[in-house]
């Protein structure tokens, strides 16, 4: 079981003033019920990680911790996507497309957005941070400790990762709350690649320390 002591720095580290929780490609067209990709689909829905990001998303919203979704899209005509990788060129021949304004570029059920929430959409490329708005809007937030949650534990999820590191955030990664294909491997990529620069941790855990009663720089005066 986890120490005290590591309790404790897990809840320092998610003190709501300078956490945010983000959440990746957890969009209709991605996780949703008409996927393009419906084995990545299913995997985030039976791992449990749709469902536990939704429940991360709810509690932030009570905690006082921004959120941000981060979505990938794409114009109709293509202008501004990579062709420079064979996933790219895969992607643009599947049944189901990531069109700007479209049902698929929502985000999914069960997972709510607020009005305090901040959409983040990207034309291009396979993070969610690189040459997008999420590092200037998390700097304006005085974000220091990035949570990072969803799809896919096989590019976008490490991408995010590294990229936080790189720019001098904390990541924090529920492992209960992200997924990829096929499902022994995100535990293989959390284990053997994320735990090495980000703390990997729990979706329950990531709650009992925005939930936890915060000590006080003074003892209140009885009435």
């Amino acid at each position: 079981m986890p120490s005290r002591e590591s309790h404790e720095r897990l809840t320092a580290l998610l003190d709501p003033a300078t956490t945010v929780l983000l959440t990746v490609e957890c969009q209709q067209g991605v996780v949703g019920s008409d996927s393009a990709l419906p084995e990545l689909a299913a995997a985030a829905r039976s791992s449990g990680a749709l469902a536990n990001i939704a429940r991360l998303v709810a509690a932030a919203h009570e905690s006082g911790v921004q959120v941000m979704h981060a979505v990938a899209e794409s114009r109709p005509d293509g202008r501004g996507a990579n062709r420079n990788a064979r996933l790219f060129r895969a992607a643009a021949r599947l049944p189901v497309q990531q069109h700007s304004g479209s049902t698929a570029v929502r985000v999914a059920p069960p997972i709510e957005v607020a009005d305090e929430d901040l959409v983040v959409r990207r034309l291009h490329g396979l993070s969610p941070l690189a040459g997008t708005d999420v590092d200037p809007l998390l700097r304006n937030l005085g974000c220091r400790t990035l949570v990072v949650t969803g799809v896919s534990a096989n590019i976008a999820i490490p991408n995010a990762v590294f990229d936080a590191v790189n720019l001098g955030y904390t990541a924090v990664v529920p492992a209960d709350a992200i997924a990829g294909v096929p499902a022994e491997y995100t535990p293989a990529m959390v284990r053997n690649t994320l735990a090495l620069v980000a703390t990997v941790t729990t979706t329950d855990a990531v709650l009992g320390g925005w939930m936890r009663p915060r000590r006080q720089g003074a003892a209140a005066t009885p009435a």
